[in-house]
């Protein structure tokens, strides 16, 4: 069954990419005849660039066709893809709009083709990918990896953005709404104890700060990590000079490194601790 559910979210997946709509009928509907997508994956809609939107198909016309999917006999449609653009044929009073008219579907492929489009369209927000991404994963069990390669990202970068879903609601929240940025969301991520996760987020609400200012606060946490005591090892001895420039680094990468002398006077090795995927891509931003 794994095999199959593959095959068929592949064959789905290209289907969307190539633009291959044949068998698939492209007309003028009625927008009042429009069902909204029970399994629409983007919870949010900025109103202002809706009224853009609108603005822009009043005086060049829709330039991309909604997708829906009709049952024989039913004289309503259900939307698979586009409400955006539909909510935004509403605001332009237009009564009919064009759409490409699926039939055939089961939940599974009308879902896919949702996830799909929205997932690859860059203004859809970092929370609403997340639980994209866990649709996609929970309807068609497809793992991390699959997903990445599907949709042209790192795994790392799938890992990290379905890590958000830890947040608490009311900082999700602040995702969806455009309240907070994504780079604070990822920050916040980073900080592992609640009660500091959320004083940040408070004060990134009361005093707006900016992506780098909640990246130093989550830096600050990682620099004060205890360190265990370990018993030295023939031929580590630390000059104090090495250990002056090992705390400098500490500092700087907001966690802990160690300088490990070789067994020469000149060589050795620098070894960069991590505590998550996250924390690996902040360190790695710091380094380029």
């Amino acid at each position: 069954m794994r095999k199959a559910l593959g095959r068929g979210i592949d064959s789905l997946i290209t289907k969307v990419q190539n633009n291959d709509i044949s068998g698939d009928i492209v007309q003028r509907i009625p927008v009042g005849k429009v069902r909204p997508n029970r399994l629409q994956p983007r919870r949010n809609f900025d109103e202002d660039a809706l009224a853009e939107l609108a603005e822009s198909i009043k005086q060049r016309g829709l330039l991309q066709p909604i997708s829906v999917w009709k049952d024989d006999g039913d004289d309503h449609y259900e939307l698979i893809a586009g409400e955006r653009r539909l909510r935004a044929c509403k605001l332009a009073g237009l009564a009919e709009v064009e759409a490409i008219v699926k039939k055939g579907l089961n939940d599974e492929q009308k879902l896919g083709f949702a996830l799909i489009e929205n997932i690859q369209r860059e203004d859809l927000n970092a929370i609403d990918t997340a639980l994209a991404y866990k649709q996609l994963m929970d309807k068609f069990e497809v793992t991390q990896s699959e997903i990445a390669e599907r949709v042209h990202k790192s795994r790392a970068a799938v890992s990290n953005t379905l890590r958000l879903l830890e947040l608490d609601e009311d900082i999700r929240q602040g995702i969806q709404t455009g309240a907070i940025k994504e780079g604070h969301a990822r920050a916040l991520i980073s900080i592992p104890d609640p009660a500091r996760r959320r004083d940040a987020f408070r004060r990134i609400m009361a005093d707006k700060l900016s992506v780098r200012d909640v990246e130093a606060f989550a830096q600050t946490f990682h620099a004060d990590r205890p360190k265990t005591q370990r018993a030295p090892r023939a031929g580590s001895h630390k000059t104090p000079e090495t250990l002056e420039l090992q705390s400098r680094l500490e500092k700087h990468l907001g966690t802990k490194v160690e300088i490990c002398p070789g067994p020469g006077p000149q060589n050795g090795k620098i070894i960069i601790h991590f505590f998550s995927l996250d924390d690996l891509d902040r360190v790695t931003r710091i380094l380029k």
